[in-house]
């Protein structure tokens, strides 16, 4: 016996409105499960405002080439990515442009089951149709997790760092934390 669905068990494809709302759960989720930030961090997190920056991200791209993406397991959003391109350097004009990952997430109890995985082939095939030569994310450090999967997918560190101030703590010091940039030829 066949049995017919009417949709993927699992799928990635272009977020659309409506998505917002999931993505933010899916985001803060994910944050909240890595236990990095910590809570006085997540404390200061904004829901309706993340919400309202992804509509518009959604709906209204900041520039040509971002793009965002959801992983689904049926109609249910579990995951995103958001993707945006990075031109040629100005001092090498003629090299092919990059990219860059600026989100890429999964709900905790979604983990584990393809849907990073999706994500990551999804954005770097559109990065590859855009010309693309090269992706880069940046990753918190102590996130073995991701550090395993995207070493995992063939990114790897390559010296960069950044610090970012994640806002102000109650008790008035400035948190900070530490990323480093992971990249790939692709």
């Amino acid at each position: 016996m066949t049995l017919f669905r009417e949709t993927a068990d699992v799928s990635v494809r272009p977020a659309v409105p409506g998505d917002e709302t999931a993505v933010v759960d899916v985001q803060l989720a994910a944050w909240r499960h890595t236990g990095l930030l910590g809570p006085a961090v997540l404390d200061l997190v904004d829901p309706a405002a993340m919400t309202a920056q992804w509509a518009r991200a959604i709906t209204t791209p900041p520039a040509a080439g971002y793009r965002v993406l959801v992983a689904c397991r049926g109609a249910d959003v579990v995951g995103v990515a958001s993707v945006a391109p990075v031109p040629a350097p100005e001092d090498r004009p003629f090299d092919a442009p990059g990219g860059v990952i600026l989100a890429l997430e999964v709900a905790p109890d979604s983990q584990q089951r393809g849907h990073g995985s999706r994500l990551l082939a999804a954005v770097v095939d559109l990065l590859r149709q855009d010309g693309a030569d090269q992706v880069h994310t940046w990753v918190l450090d102590g996130d073995e997790a991701r550090a395993r999967f995207l070493g995992g997918a063939g990114l790897g560190p390559d010296g960069g760092t950044r610090d970012l101030a994640t806002g102000a703590m109650p008790d008035g010091s400035e948190a900070t934390v530490t990323e480093r940039r992971w990249s790939a030829s692709i």
